[in-house]
């Protein structure tokens, strides 16, 4: 659906673009202005383009289904997702890392220059769990709790909801009119949370490859 929406708004490029070219060019400029080029700079910014939109659309496309009716689940919401998300994002910044700064990556991310060698017992460690462990884990488990959040919250509002109108008696199916308004208005709320968790899904990554290719290493 990405590759059809994307090929139907750029298919027939003008100078002067029709509303659907604008769409895609607008959608494509959040990632192309506003993050790769903004933390990356031009060149950089061009490299890692296709991938970092590549993985926003990704989250977002995958991050909107939470909020359709009757159905309410995101594929964020599911851990295969998430975690294939942060494998890529593990293995592009170490790539360029390596690519960059090929005999000083590694050594400057275990060994960091300025620390006093008996402290490298205490920050190697640390350095390897937060750069090599941490970053994939905390990326997978940021996108996927958020939207779990989300899916639950929205089943617990409709579940609710379907549960006064329809088991209750009397006055108690009033309370479905107030479970529905809050699953309806949460469902809203998750529309800009969707959003959001593809930017940071995205931002992020882009900051692990922007501290891969800083001079220091």
């Amino acid at each position: 659906m990405l590759i059809l929406l994307f090929w139907l708004g750029t298919r027939n490029m003008k100078l002067v673009p029709s509303k659907g070219q604008s769409l895609a060019e607008m959608a494509l400029d959040v990632v192309r202005v506003n993050i790769a080029e903004d933390l990356l700079g031009k060149k950089d910014g061009k490299r890692f383009l296709p991938l970092l939109t590549a993985i926003f659309f990704t989250v977002l496309a995958m991050n909107i289904p939470g909020i359709f009716p009757g159905f309410n689940v995101a594929g964020s919401s599911l851990v295969g997702l998430p975690l294939t998300l942060a494998v890529v994002a593990y293995v592009t910044f170490i790539y360029a890392g390596l690519k960059k700064h090929p005999g000083a990556f590694l050594k400057n991310s275990f060994f960091p220059p300025g620390v006093p060698w008996p402290i490298y017992f205490i920050v190697t460690p640390i350095e390897f769990f937060s750069i090599f462990i941490l970053r994939p884990i905390t990326l997978a488990l940021r996108l996927l709790m958020n939207m779990v959040a989300g899916h639950l919250l929205l089943v617990l509002c409709f579940s609710a909801t379907s549960f006064f109108l329809f088991e209750t008696d009397g006055a108690w199916k009033a309370f479905s009119l107030g479970t529905f308004a809050f699953g309806f208005i949460f469902s809203g709320f998750e529309i800009l949370v969707a959003v959001l968790q593809a930017y940071v899904f995205t931002l992020l990554t882009t900051v692990y490859i922007q501290l891969a290719l800083a001079e220091e290493h």
